[in-house]
């Protein structure tokens, strides 16, 4: 080899052990080349995660970890520190050589940064780790109401509303009008501005936030502002649609559901209760409503003269009984009524 050759080589190996850092000794049952002066070559030619391998890391890359969530570390350049860990109720993971570790709050490239620093001051010249997240368990979302398949469902990311609802099987028959979307706190900020903001809304930028979207709306219109972006941690429920009570003379007493759509009629529940009895007085028939302060209010309905068209059928709200009273009762009371109300209440649950 001639003198400039070895002039060269020297500068080489000078410069390698040149950027060793200092640090702790080797560390036992590891190998000596891999925590010293690793060439800049070797380094260099680490196999980098394919997108095939780090898919998951991607697609949850803008989440932040939380407890219970199971993660595959990788370290590329130590093959020895490779872990399967779950994420303590505590938010820490513990790892060979670190020992624990935070990492709730943190995304999952975050937390690559996080331990390739740690390692880099310690351990090694040039680190590449790899978080994956294999498990998904803190990020939550339930789905509750009148749908076919109430439960929690776990999302990687952020999911329109109607998706969330496909998950959990699609609306029940007694779905309502609406469908309420409550926020995890810091969640989503400023959304609810764009629907009808429900109750728990306008704090500060940490408090939860509610919105009520129309169900309505929600699948007829075009509207993308409806089909808004659930969150890990957030809550979505479907409200149940309100029921009337037909009561008395009608063959099928019973509870109605106010299904979406056009308002229900006193004639249409008490078709749904198959018909008046044969000794219905038609005449007498009566509407209790439950006014605002909770008082009872009495609307008499003469379904002689609405089957006539002389008078208008009433459309019905929530919480309504129809009561159809006996041509043979003089006078009826509304404890009578209210027993009525709970014996078909009763037996629809039943």
């Amino acid at each position: 080899m001639s003198p400039r050759s070895l002039t060269c080589f020297g500068a080489l190996a000078a410069l390698a052990l040149g950027c060793a850092p200092a640090g702790p000794s080797v560390p036992a049952g590891l190998p000596g080349p891999l925590w010293s002066a690793v060439p800049a070559a070797v380094v260099d030619s680490t196999p980098r995660p394919s997108a095939a391998t780090s898919g998951a890391t991607q697609r949850a890359g803008a989440l932040r970890l939380g407890p219970n969530d199971l993660l595959e570390i990788t370290v590329f350049e130590a093959p020895e520190l490779n872990r399967s860990v779950r994420v303590s109720g505590a938010g820490q993971i513990s790892l060979p050589l670190l020992g624990e570790v935070s990492a709730s709050g943190l995304t999952p490239r975050e937390l690559e940064v996080a331990l390739e620093a740690t390692l880099r001051q310690r351990y090694i010249r040039d680190p590449h780790v790899s978080v994956e997240v294999s498990e998904m368990q803190s990020h939550a979302v339930s789905v509750v109401g009148a749908v076919t398949r109430p439960g929690v469902f776990q999302i990687r990311e952020s999911r329109p509303l109607l998706e969330l609802i496909a998950l959990a099987g699609g609306l029940a028959p007694n779905a309502g009008e609406s469908v309420i979307v409550a926020r995890a706190p810091s969640v989503g900020a400023g959304e609810a501005s764009a629907i009808e903001p429900g109750g728990g809304g306008g704090g500060g930028g940490a408090a939860a936030e509610s919105m009520t979207i129309s169900l309505r709306a929600l699948l007829e219109s075009g509207d993308q502002r409806h089909n808004v972006l659930v969150h890990p941690g957030d809550m979505v429920k479907v409200t149940p649609a309100g029921l009337v009570y037909v009561v008395g003379e009608v063959r099928k007493p019973g509870a109605f559901p106010l299904v979406r759509g056009p308002s229900l009629t006193v004639l249409q529940a008490i078709a749904l209760g198959e018909g008046l009895g044969p000794k219905a007085a038609r005449g007498r028939t009566i509407i209790i409503r439950t006014g605002p302060a909770g008082e009872r209010v009495e609307l008499p309905v003469n379904l002689g003269d609405v089957l006539a068209g002389r008078a208008v059928d009433v459309a019905l709200q929530p919480q309504d009984v129809v009561f159809v009273p006996s041509s043979a009762a003089k006078a009826v009371t509304m404890g009578v009524v209210d027993a009525l109300v709970r014996m078909v209440t009763l037996k629809g649950v039943f």
